[in-house]
């Protein structure tokens, strides 16, 4: 999605309120931190490894911007992207709240079973 968006001549945002793409790219690119930082296979140093990706990422991205007519490159963007990133991970890694938001898990579907009786209470009903 990122790349798509940066690849738009004009991008929605709010008239008249300077800076604040700035702020969506903190945002996006601290999102995309926190996905890439719980990857599997994990090691000690992935954290920094993490925000050096998505800081590449974002170099990458405005280096694809400077393609896009009406679109330029900017050293402001890229330091919001890393600084998003560098944030998201160091909340990751240091803020059990956070953490435990992002790991919570929604219960497994059950696919087959046509009513929400538990297998327990239909084996008393067949006696």
């Amino acid at each position: 999605m990122i790349v798509l968006a940066s690849g738009r001549s004009q991008i929605a945002a709010p008239p008249g309120v300077p800076g604040v793409d700035k702020l969506g790219h903190f945002l996006v690119f601290g999102l995309l931190a926190s996905v890439v930082v719980r990857s599997p296979g994990r090691r000690r140093a992935w954290p920094l490894c993490a925000v050096v990706l998505v800081s590449f990422f974002g170099i990458s991205d405005e280096f694809h911007q400077s393609f896009t007519p009406g679109r330029s490159v900017e050293f402001a963007d890229w330091l919001a992207d890393t600084l998003g990133a560098a944030l998201a991970v160091a909340l990751y890694a240091n803020w059990g709240a956070y953490r435990r938001v992002l790991e919570w898990r929604l219960p497994a579907p059950r696919f087959g079973r046509k009513s929400p009786v538990p297998a327990a209470a239909s084996a008393n009903t067949s006696s």
